[in-house]
C-alpha cells in the first residue's frame, strides 16, 4: 500500500502491485532523487527538488497501472521529476538564473554512476546535519529529506507538536539557502560534529519503524530497512566508517532481529517476555554481534555503544528469565550519564523494577510522571499499570491503562492496552 509521506497534499493509499512498488521506490529512491536534483539546482532549491520528486511519484501511481511499470523505474521517476522541476521553474522564475538552472537540469542524466549517486546521498545527509543548523532541526531535516518521513511522523518521534516540526523545517531550509551551505561530505575534522545528528536521525527513523507512533501497523519494515541501509552506506564509506556508526548499526540489527517475533499472526503486539526466541533472525543477530565487536575498536564510548550493549544483553539471554537485569540497570545508569532523557529514565525504571522489585520501579516512574515530560507518551502509564498488576493492585493498574489509552499510539498497541485493562476487571 502506498501512502506518500510528504507535505504536498498527498494522502490516502493505493494498493496492488503498482502501489507496493511505488511505495518501495519512495522509501528506497526518493532521498537519492532529491539529492541528485538538489545537486543540480543547488541546496537553496531543496523545496523544489522535494516537490518535483513527489510529482513524479504521483505520476507513477496514475500511469503505471495502465501503461505498465517501465524497465528502469527509478530512471523513469528521475526523468519525470526533472521535467516537473523544469516546469515549476518556468512558472516561478524569469531571467538568466532560470535559464542556467534549466540548462543544468537538461544535462542531468537519469542514471548517474553508482559512486556519484552514493556521494550525492551522503552529501545531502551531511548538509542536513550542518553545524550552522540547530540540532533538532538537523535531525528533522534529515528524517524529512533523506528518510521521507512526514511532519506528523517526525513530531511523534520527537514527542512534539507537528507545527513545531514544520517551523523547524522551514527555518532550516531558509538557513541553507541564506548561508549557501554546501552539498558536500565534510572534511575529516568536521565529521564528528555532523555525525551525531545524522546518527540520531537514522536511529529515530528505525525506531519509528520498530514501534510506529500511530496507524494500523505496529511495525513498518520499510523504515527499519531504510535506516539500516543508510547506516550500511556510512560504514561502506571509509570517510564515515567510525566506531559510533558501527554501534548504531549493531543496535538496529539487534532490534531488527526480533521483528519476526514482535507481532503475532493477527498483527498484535507480543512483549519481549512472551516472544518465541526461536523466531529471532539468527543471521541478523550474528551480524549485530560482529558489528558491535567492531564498534569497540575506538577509545570513545558513545551513547549508541551503551544502547547496543543493552540490546546485546537481551540478545544473549536464552530466555527472558535468564536476562541479566543488574547488567542492564548498570548500563542504563551509564546511558543516563552520557545522554539523559525522559525515555532513558523510563527504561531505567523498568530495569530497576526487575532488580529491586515493582515498588522501586513505580517510585521511579511516579517521579517521572510528576515531571510531566512524558505526558503524551503512552508507555509511561502502561509501564505503571504493568507494575501495579504485578502487585495485584488491579484497580490502580486499570486506571493506568485507561490513562495510556488517552494518548497517541498505534492500533496494535491500543488493542494490547485494552486487553490489559480487561485483565484488571477479570
Amino acid at each position: 500500500m502506498i501512502a506518500l509521506r510528504g507535505d504536498a497534499g498527498i494522502g490516502g493509499s493505493v494498493g496492488g502491485p503498482v502501489g507496493g512498488l511505488v511505495d518501495d521506490l519512495f522509501r528506497r529512491a526518493a532521498g537519492r532523487m532529491v539529492s541528485r536534483l538538489a545537486r543540480v539546482l543547488g541546496p537553496g532549491r531543496l523545496d523544489l527538488a522535494e516537490d518535483a520528486v513527489q510529482d513524479a511519484l504521483i505520476r507513477a501511481l496514475q500511469r503505471w497501472p495502465y501503461t505498465g511499470v517501465p524497465d528502469r523505474p527509478e530512471a523513469w521517476l528521475f526523468t519525470v521529476a526533472r521535467n516537473a522541476a523544469r516546469d515549476r521553474l518556468r512558472r516561478a522564475e524569469t531571467g538568466a538564473e532560470m535559464y542556467a538552472e534549466l540548462a543544468r537540469l537538461n544535462e542531468a542524466p537519469p542514471e548517474p554512476p553508482a559512486d556519484a549517486s552514493v556521494d550525492d546521498e551522503l552529501a545531502m545527509m551531511f548538509m542536513c546535519c550542518h553545524p550552522d543548523l540547530p540540532h533538532a532541526a538537523r535531525v528533522a531535516l534529515t528524517l524529512k529529506t533523506v528518510g521521507g518521513l512526514s511532519v506528523d511522523e517526525i513530531a511523534a518521534a520527537f514527542l512534539v507538536e507537528p507545527a513545531t516540526v514544520a517551523q523547524r523545517l522551514v527555518r532550516a531550509k531558509r538557513q541553507i539557502a541564506d548561508r549557501r551551505l554546501a552539498l558536500a561530505v565534510p572534511e575529516a575534522r568536521e565529521l564528528p560534529s555532523r555525525l551525531l545528528a545524522l546518527l540520531d536521525a537514522i536511529y529515530l527513523m528505525f525506531n519509528e519503524g520498530y514501534g510506529a507512533h500511530g496507524g494500523e501497523n505496529l511495525v513498518r519494515v520499510d523504515l527499519c530497512a531504510e535506516a539500516i541501509r543508510l547506516a550500511r552506506l556510512l560504514t561502506a564509506e571509509p570517510r564515515t566508517d567510525r566506531p559510533d556508526v558501527r554501534a548504531v548499526l549493531a543496535l538496529m540489527l539487534f532490534n531488527a532481529a526480533r521483528l519476526p517475533a514482535r507481532i503475532d499472526s493477527a498483527g498484535d503486539l507480543t512483549l519481549l517476555a512472551d516472544q518465541d526466541r526461536a523466531r529471532w533472525d539468527q543471521r541478523l543477530l550474528s551480524e549485530a554481534f560482529r558489528q558491535f565487536e567492531a564498534s569497540l575498536s575506538g577509545a570513545e564510548k558513545s551513547p549508541f555503544h551503551v544502547e547496543a550493549a543493552i540490546a546485546s544483553v537481551h540478545a544473549a539471554a536464552p530466555t527472558y528469565a535468564d536476562t541479566d537485569w543488574p547488567a542492564i540497570l548498570s548500563l542504563y545508569d551509564e546511558l543516563a550519564a552520557l545522554r539523559p532523557s525522559p525515555v532513558v529514565a523510563l527504561n531505567r525504571a523498568i530495569a530497576l523494577a526487575h532488580v529491586d522489585g515493582p515498588r522501586a520501579g513505580l517510585a521511579a516512574l511516579d517521579a517521572l510522571d510528576r515531571d510531566g515530560a512524558l505526558d503524551a507518551y503512552h508507555l509511561l502509564p502502561a509501564a505503571q499499570g504493568a507494575l501495579w498488576l504485578e502487585l495485584a493492585e488491579s484497580a490502580r493498574a486499570a486506571q493506568c491503562f485507561a490513562r495510556a489509552l488517552t494518548r497517541p499510539c498505534s492500533a496494535p498497541e491500543r488493542r494490547f492496552l485494552m486487553r490489559r485493562q480487561a485483565e484488571c476487571k477479570a
